[in-house]
């Protein structure tokens, strides 16, 4: 006999382990275990089964992958954690002694966490780093805004803060951005490296409000944003050395009487690159723009479709024209207008842009620039204006990058009432409410309703009363086509049915046969059209057992004289001659209420074949798919009753003016 398996030792019971059993095992604190998970991207698990998998026990507990535990056994961080630990108890001792010289030697031999090896390991190859980037510089993103608080050090606000700006400078050289997007939560930014999509969240420039520890936990936060920092970095060290760029980043705009009045070398050149407005040293001087342009001309000769590849032609060409959108353009960024996204945008598409020399460094051009051509304004008038350049608002940057063409500058003004800012971040597949507006946008031919033009609302009636009177006629004139082909395939019913009487020796019978045969499919074998032989061959066959009844049952008697074989023949062939006459055809209508009845009951057949096991999941998607359309309905009819009220306002306005006129001149 066996050994008795004992409980626990397989299944759900053995698969997973608690927090605490973890952190025996280990020997680690919790402050170190939640470190250690997060470096090495090790998160709780949800089971199947919670009571098994807790053994037994009551409540919800933290459950961990066990394997996962015995993975981090063999992690040298720990080590490295364990060393960390005991240096604080000797430096805290070694203070509490005064011993300052012992504080001084434990400090030059900090130990130091170097996580180089868990970054290779989460991410074997570059593309899987490109990946797992938008976490990373969304959380870089926001750090570099914070100021020096208790959990977050000095030191990583601002390393975070270098790395992004020679992120946004790699994005500038290689013109990888593709959508920009603003919303209260701040700015959003899409951009395409090495064939991956990369999207994240820039927060505004506002001034830092500092948070309760109960609702944000900055030490958690910290340690993700130190293991993305070293991340970051060596995304940013290949991306450069890609685009034959030095790493860290240099630019040669500053000659050597600058540098020797300098009292920071280092600042300096860390302002010049945070400007966005400084072109970096190459390390070889090619034009990596034709080796990028050779390298999308090329197609791989697997695809055999060519709609597809139609498809990919004509969205390279729309990258190619959105990479020079701004090619040619120089703007002007007023005080009022945030400067850093709008000058990352601006050179991503190939524009030059400069601010006042008082506002931030890196200004290249004045105000007073005749060259310039638009300049970026968020105020309502101006006390002067130059002429020959457009006065815009910076939301016709945004909006022209989503359109991916220049839009026209008349809606965006300055002191313009501004179009809806739409976002590009929308998926056309699922069910969404689509405002006027968007669909506008991606189809131009469409003609957006007139709520809110400036015309007369007699004109905007009367142009309404011609599209209806248009429409009648349309509809008259299809019902007529309508009536008349109907006509024309009753009329040539009626011909084929009445040449059924004038051949001898046809009953009734033989006409419901020959209109049974007519409706019929004319391919099928049984109904195929017979030639003289075989007609001739089977009157033949029909005199020799004239003495059986015919098809309708009836007898024939001695005396009835009938048609004889060649007069029923040639009656036959000429009646046939007419059937097989070539006649204009008619086209089939189909019903849509039919189409569409038939469609639904094919659906409710497919939804009865659903597996057991998957109905569940079909449900809980067609609920979210319910949803959705109830959503988008609600919004349609709201923008409808918004419209519907501004129209009343209008018309009230006008009216009042009117009346205004009209007591004026009397």
């Amino acid at each position: 006999m066996g050994q008795r398996k004992k409980k626990y030792q397989s299944g759900e019971g053995s698969k997973y382990i608690t927090r605490q059993a973890a952190l025996k095992m280990l020997q680690l604190t919790l402050k170190n275990f939640r470190s250690l998970c997060i470096l090495k991207g090790i998160y709780p698990r949800e089971p199947h089964n919670r009571k098994k998998a807790q053994r037994g026990t009551p409540g919800i507990k933290i459950l961990y992958n066990k394997k996962d535990i015995q993975f981090l056994l063999h992690e040298p961080i720990i080590w490295k954690m364990r060393e960390i630990k005991i240096f604080a108890k000797k430096s805290g001792r070694a203070r509490a002694l005064k011993d300052f010289r012992a504080v001084r030697r434990y400090i030059d031999n900090h130990p130091v966490l170097t996580l180089d090896h868990i970054v290779k390991e989460r991410y074997p190859t570059f593309i899987d780093a490109i990946r797992d980037l938008d976490d990373c510089l969304t959380l870089c993103f926001l750090f570099s805004s914070f100021p020096s608080i208790r959990h977050v050090p000095r030191d990583q606000s601002a390393l975070c803060r270098r790395l992004t700006v020679e992120f946004m400078h790699a994005v500038i050289v290689s013109k990888a951005l593709r959508k920009v997007f603003v919303s209260i939560k701040g700015y959003y930014y899409q951009a395409e490296i090495k064939g991956q999509t990369v999207t994240w969240i820039v927060p505004h420039h506002f001034s830092f409000e500092p948070q309760a520890r109960a609702d944000v936990d900055f030490k958690v936060m910290s340690t993700f944003v130190e293991f993305y920092t070293v991340l970051l970095g060596f995304v940013n060290f290949r991306l450069y050395h890609s685009l034959n760029l030095y790493y860290p980043p240099k630019f040669p705009n500053y000659s050597d009487d600058i540098e020797k009045d300098l009292a920071d070398e280092e600042v300096y050149v860390a302002e010049r690159i945070a400007a966005l407005n400084v072109s970096l040293i190459r390390t070889k001087e090619e034009d990596h723009e034709e080796e990028e342009d050779n390298a999308v001309d090329e197609f791989p000769d697997s695809t055999d479709d060519p709609e597809k590849l139609e498809k990919i032609k004509l969205e390279l060409e729309r990258v190619r024209a959105l990479k020079m959108l701004f090619q040619g353009l120089k703007f002007y960024l007023n005080r009022e207008v945030p400067r850093e996204p709008l000058v990352f945008i601006i050179r991503c598409f190939g524009g030059e842009v400069s601010w006042d020399r008082l506002l931030f460094v890196g200004a290249t051009y004045e105000e007073e620039d005749k060259s310039i051509t638009h300049q970026i304004i968020d105020r309502p008038n101006l006390s002067t204006c130059i002429p020959h350049r457009y006065y815009i608002q910076p939301q016709w940057v945004f909006d022209s990058v989503n359109a991916r063409q220049r839009l026209p500058v008349e809606t965006y003004m300055m002191g313009a009432i501004l179009p809806p800012h739409l976002s590009p971040f929308v998926d056309e597949n699922r069910d969404q409410y689509i405002p006027p507006e968007e669909k506008l946008f991606r189809d131009p031919s469409l003609q957006l309703e007139k709520p809110f033009t400036g015309e007369d609302d007699d004109d905007v009636l009367s142009d309404v009363d011609l599209g209806e009177e248009e429409t009648l006629d349309k509809t008259e004139e299809t019902t007529l086509d309508e009536k008349d082909k109907e006509d024309i395939t009753s009329e040539s019913d009626d011909e084929e049915t009445e040449m059924f009487p004038s051949i001898p020796g046809f009953s009734e019978c033989d006409r419901e046969d020959i209109e049974s045969w007519l409706q019929n499919n004319i391919d099928d074998p049984g109904y195929q059209i017979m030639n003289e032989d075989e007609i001739v061959s089977f009157l033949q066959d029909s005199d020799e057992m004239s003495d059986e009844e015919d098809e309708c049952g009836n007898i024939p008697s001695k005396n009835e004289s009938g048609p004889s074989n060649e007069e029923a023949y040639t009656a036959l062939t000429t009646a046939m001659k007419k059937l097989m006459a070539v006649t204009v055809g008619t086209m089939v209508q189909e019903d849509p209420r039919e189409k569409t009845r038939l469609e639904k009951q094919e659906y409710r057949l497919r939804e009865k074949m659903i597996p057991k096991k998957h109905r569940r999941l079909y449900k809980s998607m067609m609920a979210g798919r319910m949803k959705r359309n109830k959503e988008a309905w609600l919004l349609g009819k709201k923008r409808k009753r918004y419209e519907e009220e501004e129209m009343l306002k209008r018309k009230a306005q006008k009216k009042e003016a009117i009346k205004a006129a009209l007591a004026s001149d009397c």
